[in-house]
């Protein structure tokens, strides 16, 4: 399981995208687990379904496509979740971004990291700023931001 695990780890790892300039040639981005190997998967778990349906005398073959649905199923299950929390961090930075705009005038720092942004989220508009710049120049932990919020500001819309 483990291995399993760690092969989905590896496949959902991004290179660093702030250090390669991004252009027409480079800008699509392929997860190799979910767009090779899962679709490959798809189609094996195909065209050996069909093949089992009309020659049903290989005993071995029902196995072995069980074996290559439930690593599809797995598959997909993960990259779904992680796609949607993807696109969720996305829109947790564009309205933290926006909340420090309307609070400050300014642009939020681009020095904080997206987890910080996301643990951000949580603190009030009234702390809001000032956990921003502290979390700037100590260069606090997403956890250790959570930690110093007093006035908790809940997300109840996580996905």
């Amino acid at each position: 399981m483990s291995v399993i695990l760690y092969i989905f780890e590896c496949s959902y790892k991004q290179t660093n995208i702030n250090m390669i300039k991004q252009e027409y040639s480079n800008h699509r981005h392929l997860v190799p687990l979910y767009h090779f190997l899962t679709f490959s998967a798809m189609a094996l778990l195909l065209l050996g379904s069909v093949l089992y349906f009309f020659y049903k005398d290989n005993s071995s073959m029902l196995p072995v496509l069980l074996v290559l649905m439930t690593l599809t199923v797995v598959s997909v299950s993960f990259h779904c979740r992680s796609f949607a929390l993807k696109a969720q961090d996305r829109a947790i930075r564009a309205e933290e971004n926006l909340r420090y705009f309307i609070l400050t005038g300014k642009r939020l720092n681009q020095d904080l990291s997206l987890s910080q942004i996301i643990a951000l989220r949580f603190a009030s508009d009234e702390e809001f700023v000032s956990l921003t710049a502290k979390a700037i120049e100590q260069g606090l932990k997403s956890d250790e931001i959570k930690r110093l919020i007093e006035n908790w500001r809940p997300d109840y819309h996580r996905a």
